[in-house]
């Protein structure tokens, strides 16, 4: 008998080309999970896929920039071909704008990261939805920041995407609790060896803060146990 986690499971995971979705990927696939990984660049997620079939694992790469208006319902329609359900949804692209006051913020910026932190979430529930539905214990995770709760100055363009973003999984999260098997959980994963936080933090030593893998290892962990739709959670274990 196995005893892999979520073997014959489906997992999808955006931003899954480097960094926390990258780990992620890894460790759901290393559970059994045929993980599918969608992201902007194709040569980085052929790169994580065939790290995970060396480690055994499977995967499929799905290439699909989340601003394009068809993306998101292409996917979900070929993942409704080929699997008939989703049993794991893992929300991880985020853009970062620059950061800047709120005075300052560039329209253009704002808009692509408002597209693609905010409505690509919706479009994620709306096209997925029926999929998380078709299975027997479906879960969300949305991966979120500590300046959605706590704003901090000149972090307004982020942290308004991202507070957002939480209103909606928050709401899905309540709206789905009674009428199916969809749990939905909102984890901010601290400060954490990413290309985005050294672009936030350039002068950081990165290896003052915990590499990807850590908050993969919970997200997993997170994943197995039996938490309460609308569970949040911050992941604050060091390297």
């Amino acid at each position: 008998m196995s005893e892999k986690a979520f073997e014959g499971q489906v997992a999808l995971v955006t931003g899954a080309s480097r960094g926390i979705g990258a780990a992620t990927a890894a460790a759901l696939a290393a559970q059994g999970a045929h993980v599918v990984l969608t992201g902007r660049d194709t040569r980085a997620l052929e790169a994580v896929e065939d790290a995970i079939f060396q480690a055994g694992g499977s995967a499929t790469i799905a290439p699909v920039d989340l601003v394009e208006p068809d993306g998101i319902a292409r996917l979900a329609t070929a993942l409704s071909q080929r699997w008939g359900k989703l049993d794991i949804m893992v929300i991880n692209a985020a853009i970062l704008p620059e950061l800047t006051s709120v005075a300052d913020i560039d329209q253009r910026a704002f808009n692509k990261a408002l597209t693609t932190n905010v409505l690509a979430t919706q479009a994620l529930f709306a096209n997925f939805d029926p999929l998380l539905k078709k299975s027997g214990d479906a879960r969300v995770i949305g991966m979120t920041t500590t300046v959605a709760q706590a704003p901090r100055a000149y972090w307004g363009a982020y942290g308004a995407t991202k507070a957002a973003f939480e209103v909606l999984l928050d709401c899905y999260a309540q709206e789905t609790a009674k009428v199916s098997k969809i749990r939905v959980a909102i984890v901010n994963p601290g400060a954490t060896r990413t290309a985005m936080r050294a672009r936030a933090y350039p002068g950081e030593a990165p290896a003052s803060v915990k590499p990807p893998e850590v908050v993969a290892d919970r997200l997993v962990s997170l994943l197995t146990e039996d938490f309460a739709t609308g569970h949040r959670e911050t992941v604050n274990q060091t390297a």
